[in-house]
């Protein structure tokens, strides 16, 4: 593990930060505790991240470089030149870690009769197998691009796999071509058994033997290939157009983002120099951009999606989300829902309730209008076909959907054109603002009088991610609490209007100077001679003015634990300034997505389930709402769970001023606090 560089006594830098929580990805995939093929799984979330941190962040520091500004401020202290020089560093020795870490569990993998082969290792009917796939399936999408110095090299995909491909003529002369990874076929190809044993190939590998098929025409003495990767900033562009829609705009961006400026090269570090300069030449790449030396395999994205054989004992024990204690999936959800709030807590519990909340609300008469925001919506949406099933039944139903979620867009607007082409009254968020928050609410006509439910989360409506991310939902029919949420609505229409809350905290017009005002009432405690606390649990923390309010807090007195999952600019621990501060990471099967903020109140808690992380864009430049919680009994609930997540000492990483991601140890009974939170919903039920 690497030690981070601070910049100054008082914060971390941002990205810096981010490449420890991916170190801490890195952790679980080198864990042998952890189930085998989930090992390799998390290897694919490592690299799937690093991707999406150099088309975004490491894209705007080089555009901070070439604009010519230092950038010492916006980055926390560190010149932008030398953040690069830094980012890379670590990168490099992230990456060689985790080839190490691949070559382990290979092996290990092969204890378990699973055998991960590569072209020099295929014997016997693995022979034909292999021929008939590759003429069969891989053949037809295959594309090859042969190079030469006359015509200019077409532009590579952004984060595609390429064969860099070298032959040596007979004629001592030197041909050059590339082959692009089809992305519509596996990844790993699983052959035939034999003794019992498993075999996999990377196709890859399959076409290096293939090779000669290939490149048949060709009259050469010797071939080789070699992986080569291209990364581009993954910023979007807008068109000025008048005439174009913003559905059209967004999608073209995207389109566009194809052809973005390379950030990134990675190439297969046993290339031959003669190739590598080739290619440099003719992708204009020079030594100034992040140039990363790596194995024989790249994309290592797709490990996520690593066959498991038939072998369930190397994977995470499946466990089936629950149903909350008190609401049934078959009666009437309204009339549960009308006696009392409930909370959802996925994936614990099953997300089938926000589903059914919403078919319910699709067929029922009494049903008028339905509004909702949606992020980020699943490959296939029960969500979107529930609302277009509403409106095909009549009812009003306004969609606040953003376009701008990154890297889902094009799935976003996909389901924005079917929305729209079925009646469905589409808002396309704020100018200059992104809608990040989880709301929706109803009306339904009871008694001849309008009455409103609705649910709040701390996730995306997303059935996809509803499996693997922890959120709460709370579904209410809290009148006046609902009456704030249609006041969020009534802002995406009528946006130069800044409305008041009576219950919600919204972003960008509040949140501050709410939360500050919540942290200055626990300082207040404190001098009134009482305790004063504060617990947080969020994705990431990176706003200086959050961090200096909680380094206030901490000066003060009052007691303040963190649960960050990611980035923590927020130095812990330090005498005189953070004493009082402590944090943890939790980084397990289940990815912690949950913000939840507790403020001690004397002994009266309160707290808030919220969308926003408290960063910088998420206070200032989003749409974002954190929701009180009334319920006693659910408020007692999330204590709950905060403490038994707090009480981690087998997957929780001490956050200091070290960033060695040390795991924290006590010699308390083991609490592995993913396992114990399902074991205590599971205990609920059977009261």
């Amino acid at each position: 593990m690497i030690k981070v560089e601070k910049n100054d006594n008082s914060y971390i830098n941002r990205e810096l930060s981010w490449l420890q929580f991916n170190a801490r990805v890195l952790q679980e995939a080198e864990d042998v505790t952890v189930p085998l093929i989930e090992r390799l799984r998390f290897l694919g979330i490592f690299s799937n991240n690093l991707d999406e941190f150099f088309k975004v962040r490491y894209a705007t520091i080089k555009r901070i470089v070439e604009a010519g500004k230092a950038g010492k401020n916006e980055l926390g202290g560190i010149k932008a030149a030398k953040l690069l020089e830094m980012i890379t560093q670590i990168v490099i020795q992230q990456q060689s870690d985790s080839l190490k870490i691949l070559s382990a569990i290979k092996a290990s993998l092969r204890k378990e009769n699973i055998f991960i082969i590569d072209e020099t290792q295929i014997e016997g009917p693995q022979k034909s197998f292999i021929k008939k796939y590759y003429l069969k399936t891989v053949s037809p999408a295959l594309v090859t691009i042969i190079l030469s110095d006359q015509v200019k090299l077409p532009n590579l995909k952004d984060t595609a796999a390429y064969l860099a491909v070298r032959m040596v003529m007979k004629n001592k002369e030197r041909q050059f071509a590339l082959i692009e990874i089809p992305k519509t076929i596996d990844r790993f190809v699983e052959l035939p058994k034999k003794n019992n044993n498993s075999y996999i190939i990377m196709i890859d590998d399959l076409l290096r033997y293939c090779l000669n098929d290939i490149f048949n025409i060709f009259d050469f003495d010797s071939i080789s290939a070699h992986m080569i990767k291209i990364t581009r900033d993954g910023e979007l562009d807008f068109e000025s157009d008048l005439s174009k829609s913003f559905i059209d705009k967004i999608s073209d961006s995207v389109k566009h983002r194809e052809f973005g400026v390379p950030v990134r090269f990675v190439y297969d570090d046993t290339i031959h120099n003669e190739t590598l300069e080739y290619l440099m030449s003719k992708m204009g790449i020079d030594i100034t951009d992040s140039i990363i030396p790596g194995g024989r395999y790249h994309n290592r994205r797709d490990y996520m999606n690593f066959p498991s054989s038939g072998r369930r004992d190397l994977l995470y024990k499946k466990i089936e989300p629950l149903q909350v204690k008190g609401l049934s999936l078959e009666s009437n959800i309204f009339k549960e829902i009308a006696k009392k709030d409930y909370l959802i807590y996925t994936p614990y519990h099953t997300f089938s309730y926000v589903v059914r909340f919403l078919r319910e609300a699709a067929l029922d008469p009494q049903v008028k209008t339905i509004k909702i925001t949606i992020y980020r919506l699943a490959e296939i949406s029960d969500i979107a076909s529930s609302l277009i099933n509403a409106a095909i039944n009549g009812k009003s139903v306004t969609v606040s959907i953003e376009l701008q979620a990154r890297f889902d867009e094009q799935a976003n607007i996909n389901y924005a054109q079917q929305m729209e082409d079925e009646g469905v009254h589409l808002i396309f968020g704020v100018q200059g603002l992104k809608v990040h928050s989880k709301l929706c609410v109803i009306e339904r006509e009871e008694d001849k009088k309008i009455k409103r439910y609705g649910f709040v989360s701390t996730g995306n409506f997303n059935e996809s991610t509803a499996k693997i991310y922890t959120d709460y939902t709370l579904l209410t029919s809290n009148q006046s609490l609902l009456k704030d949420f249609l006041k969020v609505f009534n802002f995406f229409e009528t946006n130069y209007r800044i409305y008041k809350y009576k219950h919600l905290i919204t972003s960008p017009h509040y949140t501050k100077k709410a939360i500050f005002k919540l942290i200055d009432n626990e300082i207040k405690h404190v001098k009134n001679g009482n305790e004063g606390s504060i617990r947080l649990k969020m994705n990431s923390i990176s706003s200086y003015e959050m961090v200096d309010k909680l380094y206030q807090a901490s000066r003060a007195g009052v007691k303040i634990q963190m649960i960050v999952r990611g980035i923590c600019c927020l130095v812990p621990g330090v005498k005189g300034m953070s004493e009082n501060i402590e944090v943890i990471s939790i980084v397990d099967k289940f990815l912690e997505h949950t913000r939840l903020y507790i403020f001690g109140n004397n002994n009266n808690p309160s707290i808030y389930i919220s969308s926003a992380d408290w960063m910088t864009r998420n206070i200032n430049n989003r749409v974002e709402v954190s929701c009180p919680i009334y319920d006693e009994s659910i408020k007692n609930e999330i204590i709950d769970t905060f403490n038994i997540c707090w009480s981690d000492n087998v997957k929780a990483r001490l956050l200091d001023e070290s960033q060695l991601n040390t795991y924290r140890v006590n010699n308390n009974e083991k609490v592995r606090s993913q396992v114990e939170t399902y074991n205590y919903y599971v205990k609920k039920l059977q009261e």
